[in-house]
C-alpha cells in the first residue's frame, strides 16, 4: 500500500538527518537540499493518502488510516525541525567562516605592513652605508676634494646616522691632506662640538693639533694636546699626544 511506503520513507529520513548533522559546511548544504526534497516527496505521499481516505468507506479502516496520517505528520514535523537546526548550523558556519577570513585578512595586512617597513628600513641602512663608503673610498684613493663633497652630501642626507661623526672626521682629514689647515681645524671643531662623546672626537682633536703645528702655531698645538690628554685620557689619541708632548 502507498501508505506503508510513506511510513518507511519517514522512518528512514530521521537517521539520515542525524548523520547529516555531522557533516561539514558544504555537506550540510547538500543534506538540507536532500532532506527538503524528501520532505516534499513525503508531503505528496500524505496528500495521496488523504485522497485514499475519501475512497474508503470502512470506518475501522478510516480510523486506522487517520492514526497513520497523524504519525506521518509528526514525523514530518520532526523532520522540518531537524532541517531548521541544520540550516541554522550552516548559517553559523558561514558567519564563523566570514569572521575567520576577516581576522586572517587583518593579520595578513599587519604582517605585510610590518614586512614593508622592515624592508624599507633595511634599504635605508644599505643606502646609508653605501653613501658613507663612497666618500671613504674617495679619500683612500687620494681624491680628497671628491671625498669632501661626497661626505658632506652624506651628512646632508643622513644627519642622524651613527656614521656621521666618522664622516665629519674624514672631511677634516681630507682638508688636512689638501693642506687647508684652517678648514681642517674648523671641520674637526665641528665634530667635537656636535659629537663630544664620539670615539672620533679624540682623533679630531689630535688632527687639530697637527694642523696648528703645520701652521706654525706651536703653543696652540701644545695646548690642544694637553687638553686632549685631560679630556680623553684613555684614548689611543691621548697616548700619541703624550708622546708628542714628551718630544717638545
Amino acid at each position: 500500500m502507498k501508505l506503508h511506503y510513506g511510513l518507511i520513507l519517514a522512518a528512514a529520513l530521521l537517521p539520515q538527518l542525524a548523520h547529516a548533522a555531522l557533516f561539514g559546511d558544504d555537506e550540510a548544504r547538500k543534506a538540507i537540499a536532500e532532506l527538503q526534497k524528501r520532505a516534499d516527496a513525503q508531503a505528496e505521499t500524505l496528500a495521496r493518502i488523504e485522497r485514499d481516505l475519501k475512497e474508503i468507506g470502512d470506518k475501522r479502516g478510516l480510523i486506522e488510516l487517520s492514526n497513520l496520517i497523524d504519525g506521518v505528520r509528526q514525523d514530518m514535523a520532526g523532520l522540518r525541525g531537524q532541517i531548521e537546526v541544520l540550516s541554522n548550523r550552516v548559517e553559523g558556519l558561514d558567519k564563523r567562516q566570514k569572521d575567520l577570513y576577516v581576522d586572517l585578512d587583518g593579520r595578513l595586512r599587519k604582517f605585510e605592513t610590518a614586512q614593508a617597513e622592515k624592508d624599507k628600513a633595511a634599504q635605508a641602512v644599505q643606502a646609508e652605508q653605501q653613501a658613507y663608503e663612497a666618500g671613504l673610498a674617495q679619500f683612500k684613493a687620494n681624491n680628497y676634494g671628491a671625498a669632501i663633497q661626497t661626505l658632506q652630501s652624506f651628512l646632508t642626507s643622513f644627519p642622524s646616522s651613527q656614521l656621521a661623526p666618522s664622516a665629519q672626521y674624514w672631511i677634516g682629514n681630507a682638508y688636512y691632506a689638501l693642506r687647508e689647515y684652517k678648514n681642517a681645524i674648523a671641520e674637526q671643531q665641528k665634530l667635537i662640538a656636535t659629537w663630544p662623546d664620539s670615539n672620533k672626537a679624540p682623533d679630531a682633536m689630535l688632527n687639530i693639533a697637527s694642523s696648528q703645528a703645520e701652521m706654525g702655531d706651536a703653543n696652540g698645538s701644545r695646548t690642544t694636546l694637553k687638553t686632549l690628554v685631560t679630556k680623553y685620557p684613555n684614548s689611543p689619541a691621548a697616548e700619541q699626544a703624550k708622546q708628542r708632548l714628551a718630544k717638545r
